[in-house]
């Protein structure tokens, strides 16, 4: 039996729209190549707030990583849900992903303004920031436009993602050349905010939507989930290189260090993935704004743990102005950040109020504080590390043991009310 051969070229194609139940759809060769730059992105931001935090600039840390982290994953955001939708994988669409990954280079490399400007608290020096969301946002736009034109079912939809995005841009670009002060600016980017965020709820709650697949999406989330755990090695690799090549040289510490920083990112990573989003968005698609945009605090907090690593790092090596508990507190407090939101996003998509969470995020608490009273009482950095390293153990033991079968509980439940 003779099978047909498929296109392998890459001529223009409609943008007809993908098909949101197509069977073991996963992400593209190229999907997987644009998130390369967000490595970099991520890096640079991570990297920036670890320096100001070891200084003992914290609030201008703080400051400068929200800024950076929300433009970071709002860009990779506003792609891939387009791409889940509408990527045939044209010779358009390829060439329209190689300049949106030029436009998060540019971004990237305008960060450190960013942070220096939070740090000389006048004005935003976001000028380079804003240039490379313009060059991603000029092919975005024209995708959106492309599929208004193949897609006319979905037009209204396609073109409130158009004009959300070039009103936003235009807003934007103006607040570079005035130099008002920081306050008045985020004043006016609140409104910018709040279109960034509004466009996607009109498009897809009022105006028709768009043929997103729930499981690619899931699955292109996991995998910005592990791009951002590469922080995590970074500054696992930075600790340990901090001990094996300052006095001691390979010592018990070493061994420690390389345990707690390994053992801390794949227990993020594990428990992450415990939770099956791609099913709960198939059965409730209604539910992916939260979820989607609940993410950006689960990038962030899992790139902050891994510039937590980083000053654990300059601790060591006696190069940070803050002491034990600051540099113990500059990893627990993303952490913390993360299971919270972990655990929001499992109530709000599942709909149900476990009480068994509440006796893990207690014994996680207990956890990161027990990390945080050792390093108040001069307990060596690498074990304080190791204490850390066992919060989403926590939550790992209790769903192996017992959450899971709550979970699937959960998950009938919801099929059941579908």
């Amino acid at each position: 039996m003779s099978h047909p051969v498929p296109d392998l070229g890459h001529r223009r194609r409609r943008l007809s729209g993908r098909d949101p139940h197509e069977p073991h759809r996963t992400a593209t060769p190229l999907e997987l190549l644009y998130d390369l730059v967000f490595v970099v992105a991520f890096g640079q931001a991570a990297n920036e707030l670890a320096h100001y935090v070891a200084e003992d600039h914290v609030s201008t840390g703080i400051l400068g990583f929200g800024f950076a982290a929300f433009a970071i994953a709002w860009a990779w955001i506003s792609y891939s849900w387009f791409a889940s939708a509408y990527d045939e994988d044209d010779w358009v669409c390829r060439l329209a992903t190689m300049v949106q990954m030029v436009g998060v280079i540019i971004l990237a490399l305008g960060l450190p303004e960013v942070f220096a400007s939070f740090e000389e608290g006048e004005t935003l020096d976001n000028g380079v920031v804003v240039a490379g969301y313009i060059v991603m946002r000029v092919p975005m736009a024209f995708q959106w436009l492309r599929a208004s034109r193949h897609d006319p079912a979905r037009r209204a939809a396609h073109l409130t993602y158009f004009w959300t995005i070039i009103i936003a841009q235009v807003g934007w670009t103006a607040l570079v050349f005035p130099s008002l002060p920081i306050g008045q600016t985020f004043l006016l980017a609140s409104i910018l905010y709040a279109i960034e965020l509004a466009g996607p709820y009109i498009a897809e709650r009022h105006k028709g939507g768009t043929p997103y697949h729930p499981h690619h999406i899931a699955e292109r989330y996991g995998l910005l989930v592990i791009i951002t755990l590469g922080e995590g090695i970074i500054g696992t690799v930075a600790s340990l290189s901090a001990v094996v090549h300052g006095p001691t040289g390979w010592s018990v510490d070493a061994g420690l260090i390389a345990v707690a920083g390994t053992g801390l990112t794949f227990g993020i990573w594990w428990m992450y993935f415990t939770v099956p989003f791609g099913d709960v968005l198939q059965l409730r698609p209604d539910r992916a704004f939260f979820w989607g945009y609940g993410h950006m605090v689960i990038f962030a907090s899992i790139a902050a743990v891994g510039a937590g690593l980083h000053v654990a790092a300059f601790f060591i090596e006696d190069h940070t102005e803050i002491g034990g508990v600051g540099t113990v507190l500059s990893v627990a407090v993303p952490v913390a950040g993360f299971v919270l939101m972990f655990y929001a996003l499992w109530t709000v998509m599942l709909r149900r109020q476990d009480p068994f969470h509440l006796g893990l995020l207690l014994g996680t608490t207990a956890v990161l504080v027990l990390a945080v009273v050792l390093a108040g009482a001069g307990v060596s950095m690498a074990w304080c590390l190791v204490v850390l390293a066992l919060a989403p153990v926590v939550t790992i033991v209790g769903y192996e043991t017992l959450g899971h079968r709550h979970q699937e509980a959960a998950l009938a439940r919801l099929k059941r009310s579908g």
